[in-house]
């Protein structure tokens, strides 16, 4: 296949940091290594109008923002933001756009529809509980705007079969559809037991800490209130439990008083935001990951990083999380029960880089973003 033009549309994109944007970038960059002359399309955050990102040329459209201070990633595009749209879309050969709730998708199928252009839609997680009076506005919407998005692709891709059931529940055609798992950044993520003992120091951690950790969003829905629950029980059974949360959110004052009503100030390190390119360094200074979301997991990229570092990951049985599970290498609990997550960590901490060489080797032969991005251009020869 020779070049082609392709618009890619998303929410929300690098140096901005989430899933969306890691699997936008992943997947761009090795569309970009394979002649696609590529354009993102993507909200204006703090970024000039048009730039340029490890190659890759990306154009931003005008828009409100009011619930990304929420923790909401909503964005709803002004009306000048529409030419920006109108011209990428049109002068493209396939447009693919990233989840199915946002204004900008549908607007971007609609205008793919106009032009004759075959419409992809990425979709990434599962319903989303907010414990509050945003589940109701997310339904309203997923009935008004997700379910129209939906109706407009010519291929719908989830990464996992949770969110293919989650699509299926809005009225998805079932023969569009497409699972297509993540994938990891091999390279990246790897164990590096040379730095270990660097980072331990740089963390005033003891010989003897064993280290427990999480990236997350401090989000209601990521669970983080329900791991410092499980934490003030597993270290009365192993006091030399270290937790170390990476990440920042607007409920960091919640999430620090919590910690300081439990008396858990030893036992509990906060990093805040963690530099992508640093991540690795934590997972490898770390000897078990644990996800404890809520809610709306598709297929959490986190997970698939711990793993590629050799880590056990002790995880909530939320979305598609099952689906990448390696038995042996960690273990499922329900959300929202701290007593089964704390004895879930006790139970594999002691049994920590025993077999990580095993598990790296497994997340090598199923989840590389190599693989993917095959079988991303297999369904866009497809289309065309």
């Amino acid at each position: 296949m020779g070049q082609v033009r392709l618009c890619i549309v998303t929410n929300v994109f690098l140096p901005s940091v989430g899933g969306i944007q890691i699997v936008t970038y992943e997947q761009s960059k090795r569309l970009f290594q394979k002649n696609f002359d590529l354009k993102i399309v993507t909200n204006r955050i703090q970024t000039p109008k048009k730039y340029v990102f490890d190659g890759l040329n990306v154009e931003c459209y005008e828009s409100m923002n009011m619930g990304f201070r929420l923790g909401i990633p909503y964005t709803i595009p002004t009306v000048p933001s529409f030419s920006v749209f109108t011209k990428n879309i049109k002068n493209s050969k396939i447009v693919h756009a990233h989840g199915h709730p946002y204004l900008t998708s549908l607007l971007a199928g609609k205008l793919a529809k106009y032009y004759e252009k075959p419409f992809i839609l990425t979709q990434h997680n599962t319903f989303i509980d907010y414990n509050n009076i945003f589940n109701h506005i997310e339904k309203v919407n997923d009935f008004i705007v997700g379910k129209e998005t939906l109706r407009q692709a010519d291929k719908i891709l989830t990464v996992s079969n949770a969110t293919k059931e989650y699509v299926l529940s809005l009225g998805a055609n079932p023969n569009k559809i497409k699972v297509l798992h993540n994938g990891v950044d091999l390279h990246r993520f790897k164990p590096l037991p040379r730095v270990r003992e660097e980072m331990r120091k740089k963390l005033g951690l003891s010989k003897d800490a064993q280290v427990v950790l999480t990236v997350r969003r401090l989000v209601y829905k990521n669970g983080v209130d329900t791991l410092i629950d499980a934490a003030n029980l597993a270290v009365k059974k192993k006091q030399n439990l270290v937790f170390i949360i990476a990440g920042k959110g607007p409920d960091m004052v919640s999430v620090q008083s919590q910690i300081v009503q439990l008396g858990l100030e030893k036992n509990i390190k906060l990093t805040g935001f963690v530099a992508d390119q640093d991540l690795p360094l934590y997972y490898n200074v770390a000897d078990l990951f644990v996800l404890p979301s809520k809610s709306g997991e598709g297929l959490p990229l986190v997970a698939l990083e711990a793993m590629a570092c050799g880590l056990p990951v002790i995880a909530t049985n939320v979305g598609g999380i099952n689906e990448i599970m390696v038995k042996g290498f960690g273990k499922l609990v329900p959300a929202n029960n701290p007593q089964m997550l704390a004895d879930a960590i006790v139970e594999f901490i002691d049994d920590c880089n025993k077999t990580a060489g095993e598990l790296r080797a497994i997340v090598e032969e199923q989840y590389s973003w190599d693989k993917n991005v095959a079988q991303l251009i297999e369904i866009y020869e497809e289309l065309i």
